[in-house]
């Protein structure tokens, strides 16, 4: 469903038209007033926070690397070709990685670009991987199917609308849009392969740590669809109502959490508004086996993910506007900080920092801010 589309595109036309729910409920952390590092950035959806506290910012919409600079302005690291998204960025004793990529305009597969790249102190840009050529060789999620199951008739199908399927398999689609990495690995959350990705520093190779598994949804009476990017709906058929339909997991963010294993925010590939109820979860996944489950869930578009030293998570909710706390050993969610389009977190000792004021009427509007945890 979001093939051809970029992560964020995806989200604005998948909306469906039924009035939302209440935000979450739960008790709100104590935590420092959130000071303003920088504003005026287009687009910042990733965060990285260096072993010197240098905060690194993409401004995707801007195809920019940036450094925030003391005085609240922003330097630029890298700059992308104009139209592609930079992503994913992680730094590293002194390297920082990130993930370029342009989706297949035409609906072209061969059209792709995805890579992962490093730059060094000396500012010299490598690229590592090829993740889009290794997508179309091998379409890591092809065997897995989409929408509707065999439940529902081709009959009742007939008036299903031609966008989204009603019935479909992993395509050919890429958007690396996370990166973590450990030792010379690094792991590619492909929100477009909807799989975890392996890659190895040193010679560039990439395999397939995990194919996430689909986040169906039951489809209630009333429910309208989306036909095209305009925002036009059409209501959904009676025969479908009652049945699930298996939307495409969507990996945003990966991390290590202090047990050593990776944890990815995924979101739900259909409405990102509560209309279907809130449906990201974050999965737990074994980096040796590439074995995974759901760690938590029923969060609003979780976005982004860092870890305190304890195991306590949180989570950027994007449309739900605020930063979520998970506690580790409960997995209890409550509001840590009500703040309008929070994008990326990334935690240090006890300062949480963010990426905030995302919004599509007008990406120029954002910011990053830091707030203390107590």
């Amino acid at each position: 469903m979001k093939n051809k589309f970029s992560i964020v595109a995806c989200l604005a036309a998948a909306a469906i038209a039924i009035p939302a729910g209440p935000a979450m409920a739960g008790s709100t952390p104590e935590h420092s007033e959130p000071r303003t590092l920088a504003e005026n950035l287009m687009g910042p959806l990733s965060l990285a926070v260096d072993s010197e506290e240098s905060v690194l910012v993409t401004q995707n919409f801007a195809s920019l690397l940036s450094r925030v600079n003391d005085d609240g302005t922003a330097t630029t690291v890298y700059t992308g070709k104009e139209g592609w998204d930079v992503a994913g960025v992680e730094s590293r004793r002194g390297t920082t990685y990130f993930v370029e990529s342009v989706g297949a305009g035409a609906g072209d597969p061969n059209a792709l670009e995805g890579y992962l790249k490093s730059i060094d102190q000396q500012g010299e840009v490598r690229t590592i991987a090829n993740l889009a050529a290794y997508e179309r060789d091998h379409n890591p999620d092809r065997d897995q199917h989409y929408g509707f199951g065999p439940e529902v008739s081709a009959e009742c199908l007939a008036g299903w609308p031609a966008f989204p399927p009603a019935r479909y398999q992993g395509a050919v689609d890429s958007h690396p849009y996370g990166v973590a990495v450990r030792g010379g690995t690094a792991y590619i959350a492909d929100a477009g392969v909807n799989a975890i990705l392996e890659v190895d520093i040193e010679t560039g190779d990439v395999s397939t740590l995990a194919v996430l598994p689909p986040r169906p949804a039951v489809i209630p009476a009333g429910t309208r669809i989306p036909v095209d990017m305009a925002g036009n709906t059409v209501e959904v058929p009676a025969c479908v109502v009652g049945h699930e339909y298996a939307f495409e997991p969507v990996p945003t963010d990966v991390e290590f959490g202090p047990d050593g294993r990776l944890y990815v925010t995924s979101l739900p590939g259909g409405p990102e508004d509560r209309s279907l109820g809130a449906r990201g979860a974050i999965f737990r996944v074994n980096p040796w086996s590439g074995s995974s489950h759901v760690w938590a869930k029923d969060i609003l578009s979780p976005t982004g993910l860092a870890f305190t030293d304890d195991g306590d998570a949180y989570v950027a909710s994007m449309f739900g506007n605020e930063i979520i706390r998970v506690d580790a050993w409960t997995r209890d969610k409550s509001q840590f900080l009500a703040i309008d389009g929070p994008a990326a977190v990334e935690v240090r000792g006890s300062t949480l920092y963010a990426t905030a004021g995302f919004n599509f009427a007008d990406p120029s509007k954002g910011k990053v801010i830091k707030a203390g945890i107590r």
